[in-house]
């Protein structure tokens, strides 16, 4: 077993345990040309070339809209480029970037606290969203700008050759996934079909990042708030007990292929067995829709509401927070800049797919919007309401990374050893979890 009670991370280091790349990619701009420009903003985002084309065209509207340009920096490898540049003093003016790291850049001084009040349009964002962007301190870090949630991916064409319907509990999706795993759902004759997609590898948290949707269906918390600022470990409860042995017994140390082989070493891009055509089911963000429509086909498979556990249907919510950075000195533009991201106008720009381009608003933040009608999509509309009704975010005023972490090599270990003890193992995970609270000065 893996000794969990073990490493703390440098400060500077903490947002590079979120998330791993490549080389960088830069955009129309020159890095940070346009820091000394009143009139030009330098926005980053962590973006692949498909979802920049897609910023591309918000950013064009909103310069032809107020005449401010931005210089726009699409970047792969983004945490180890934002930390070169808060060393040197010299931040991007603005970020959008994910709402689980909001805890870590504010704990590094990296962003400029901001009154929703100023951001014209922040009236249409819900309390909901809005909660996602509070510190520590009570102050808010961010601005929502889009928003997500897990549902469940299942092949419609495998429940009507073997006369299923789509799950709705734990056990019926168990009962589903093991007919598609034994039951040659594809007609090909073969053993060669498996019942879910698990993403179930230790790196970068990504264990963790998919299990967290069965732990709180399992009534559980990784951490628990006790309303006053602090944080008290939560994975050594009845009902964390009950989540993750449900997990390891059923999903990854039985017999009957229910999960695709090399599950435990699978991150998001190498778990490619849905699209692929040889699994039938997979919990996953709804970024996947656009690349499932072109390579599985929209008619072989629907979106659902996740199944529900012992505690209830909850989901992982997350999404992106456009953050401000410290010290810039264009707060007008910048507020200008998210008050248009956030308008019905900018909304609705990066919803939409042109030339097949990824959108980078997934569930709008904007309430006057609705994400199926706009898409005119209905399975947009699951997605909307499981965000709305069934779904919990990590905390985001910790620095979640390191927790988020060691939650994952724990799983991972105990997916990986079918033979050890889940109350004993959790229960080590606990204390690492108090260390990394207490790290933070947030220990109960």
């Amino acid at each position: 077993m893996r000794d969990h009670r073990r490493r703390r991370r440098p400060a500077a280091l903490l947002v590079a345990t979120a998330l791993a790349f490549g080389t960088a990619a830069c955009g129309s701009g020159s890095g940070s040309a346009g820091s000394d420009d009143p009139n030009t903003l330098e926005v980053w985002t962590r973006s692949n070339p498909d979802s920049a084309a897609t910023y591309d065209r918000v950013f064009a509207a909103f310069t032809k809209k107020t005449g401010i340009r931005i210089d726009y920096q699409p970047i792969i490898n983004f945490d180890q480029q934002l930390q070169s540049r808060a060393s040197t003093k010299d931040l991007p003016d603005v970020v959008i970037n994910d709402t689980a790291l909001m805890g870590s850049y504010q704990s590094q001084g990296l962003l400029k606290p901001i009154d929703p009040a100023s951001v014209a349009g922040g009236d249409q964002i819900t309390d909901k969203s809005w909660s996602s962007t509070v510190g520590i301190d009570g102050k808010h870090y961010g601005i929502p700008y889009s928003r997500q949630a897990q549902t469940l991916m299942i092949r419609r064409d495998w429940l009507q050759k073997l006369g299923l319907k789509a799950p709705t509990t734990w056990q019926e999706m168990l009962s589903v996934a093991k007919a598609f795993a034994t039951r040659d759902p594809d007609g090909d004759g073969k053993a060669d079909t498996y019942g879910i997609v698990a993403p179930g590898s230790a790196q970068n948290g990504y264990a963790a990042w998919w299990g967290a949707s069965f732990l709180w269906q399992g009534g559980a918390e990784i951490i628990k708030p006790d309303g006053k600022g602090k944080y008290s470990p939560a994975m050594d409860s009845p009902a964390a007990v009950h989540a993750v042995s449900w997990m390891k017994d059923n999903l990854f140390c039985g017999d009957n292929g229910v999960v695709q082989p090399g599950a435990l070493t699978a991150v998001t891009s190498t778990a490619t067995n849905f699209q692929d055509g040889n699994a039938g089911m997979y919990m996953t963000g709804p970024y996947n829709i656009t690349t499932f429509d072109g390579t599985l086909g929209k008619d072989r498979y629907e979106v659902v509401p996740a199944p529900a556990g012992p505690a209830g249907g909850d989901v992982l919510a997350d999404g992106e927070n456009v953050y401000l950075g410290a010290r810039t000195g264009k707060d007008r533009q910048e507020l200008a800049l998210a008050a248009f991201l956030v308008s019905p106008e900018g909304q609705r720009i990066a919803m939409t797919s042109v030339d097949g381009h990824q959108p980078v608003v997934r569930i709008p933040v904007n309430s006057t919007l609705d994400a199926a009608k706009v898409r005119d999509d209905a399975r947009w509309g699951v997605v909307q309401k499981a965000y709305e009704d069934a779904s919990q975010q990590f905390p985001n005023a910790p620095d979640f990374a390191p927790i988020k972490q060691d939650t994952a090599d724990a799983l991972n270990s105990i997916f990986t050893y079918c033979g050890g003890d889940v109350r004993a193992q959790l229960a080590e995970l606990n204390d690492t979890l108090a260390g990394d609270l207490k790290d933070q000065d947030l220990l109960k």
